[in-house]
């Protein structure tokens, strides 16, 4: 889940190795496959299914196993690509793995950025072929529709919505209800009422991690635009929203003292999860996979409520949202087997683990959570308050996705920069706009040449 926002080194000159299996794919379903619906070849097709997440993260033995029990043509084999689930490593390593030449076949992005820069790269087969042959519009069969310059090189696997979890008991001595619909102001606010304490023991009321998602808080529910820069690839950063993120930020760390202080952080190289698990913030701003996290580790009694709005007057429930980017690599050699993997998987598969929200339209939201619950340790389980998590997803509604230009990454860290500078009070607000926003254009316009 670690969403470092370093640009990976050498990925954009992987392109170049890669012409000749990526850039030049063929835009069409090759006419022999590994599916069991197509598939001819006695002997079963191998293929590889290669991410991030560790066994215990992800389940994907029993994922891979209820596939390969339906499917006797093929056999999918699960490969992790880090040791503690860390998605930048499980990444950097795919990369590499393409640079090599090595086996690919059914390979996982965790953010639209990361997932734009490898179509950029060339390493992912365009899928509109094969989705054209099954009758598939992806718009119409997903929460999300991931379509990069008007084609298709992956599906939505796990979706990704954000909310904030709460430590009830700590909403209890503080004398509040759970929010069931709320701003920022509100949640500066509750802040304010639940931090107590001084020095190594103090207790916050709020937290909000290193990632750029947590630099754009009044952004990230904008329907149309929620991201720093447009599709286009032009600034988004000289706007009253992003104006209004770096100033509640800066209020609440650095005025009121209400929420961890960035410095704090970055240098204590803070987990999110380990700060909300430890009791040291109230409130967590995060996404629902923590729900599964929770079935297995929660430490105290936690309840859930939407992410806050901006004006009082917005729509209650808009979120950001995200996606595992679930591709077929170009360099596959089984190219349609990998696909119907990825078809099943992005459907009736991702049920099967029991960890994970769906991004598939027809998914049932209820068995959705009484499957996720029902993987988790009985105790743990009784700290989850079910009323309002199926409460804030039922009013949840996705923003629009944006899949960003294949040099955001680069867009993303300039702008963290700044961020960094302004939080840790080296330069004012106006500055860290006015640069962030130059420097973005800078990058927009080197890569237009």
């Amino acid at each position: 889940m670690k969403k470092s926002l370093l640009v990976l080194s050498g990925v954009l000159a992987i392109s170049a190795a890669l012409a000749g299996c990526g850039s030049k794919s063929e835009d069409k379903p090759a006419e022999t496959s590994g599916g069991a619906a197509t598939s001819s070849t006695k002997a079963p097709v191998t293929i590889k299914v290669q991410g991030w997440y560790t066994e215990a993260q992800g389940n994907w033995n029993k994922t891979v196993e209820a596939y390969n029990a339906t499917h006797p043509n093929v056999k999918v084999v699960y490969e992790s690509m880090s040791e503690k689930g860390d998605s930048q490593e499980g990444m950097k390593k795919l990369d590499l793995l393409a640079a090599s030449g090595e086996q690919m076949d059914v390979v996982m992005y965790s953010s639209a950025s990361d997932f734009a820069q490898r179509v950029g790269a060339g390493i992912l087969e365009p899928l509109d072929a094969y989705l054209k042959k099954d009758n598939i519009v992806v718009k119409d069969e997903y929460k999300l529709d991931p379509v990069v310059n008007g084609k298709y090189y992956a599906l939505p696997g796990k979706m990704i919505e954000w909310f904030v979890l709460l430590n009830k008991d700590k909403l209890d001595a503080a004398k509040l209800p759970v929010p069931t619909e709320w701003t920022w102001n509100d949640y500066a606010e509750y802040a304010k009422k639940m931090t107590s304490g001084e020095g190594a023991a103090k207790q916050y009321g709020s937290y909000f991690h290193s990632w750029k998602d947590y630099a754009l808080l009044g952004l990230n529910n904008d329907m149309d635009n929620p991201y720093l820069v447009k599709s286009d690839g032009t600034e988004n950063i000289d706007n009253p929203k992003v104006r209004f993120s770096l100033n509640l930020r800066n209020q609440m760390e650095n005025v009121d003292k209400t929420s961890v202080p960035y410095a704090e952080v970055v240098s204590q190289k803070m987990a999110y999860r380990d700060v909300f698990y430890a009791g040291k913030t109230a409130m967590l701003a995060t996404g629902n996979w923590m729900v599964g996290e929770l079935a297995l580790n929660a430490k105290f009694n936690t309840v859930f409520a939407p992410y806050p709005k901006l004006d009082a007057k917005d729509t209650n429930g808009l979120t950001l949202s995200g996606a595992d980017f679930m591709a077929v690599a170009a360099n596959s050699k089984n190219k349609q087997a990998a696909y119907d993997f990825v078809k099943w998987y992005t459907t009736e598969g991702i049920q099967t683990q029991g960890l994970f929200f769906s991004g598939w339209k027809k998914a049932d939201i209820n068995k959705n959570v009484d499957a996720i619950l029902a993987s988790g340790k009985p105790d743990q389980v009784a700290k989850i308050d079910k009323t309002s998590l199926l409460a804030t997803l039922k009013i949840n509604k996705a923003t629009k996705l944006v899949v960003p230009p294949t040099y955001a990454l680069q867009q993303e860290k300039e702008y963290l920069t700044q961020v960094e500078l302004f939080l840790t009070g080296k330069q004012d607000l106006d500055k860290t706009i006015s640069t962030a926003k130059a420097k973005i254009e800078d990058i927009r316009k080197s890569n237009a040449k």
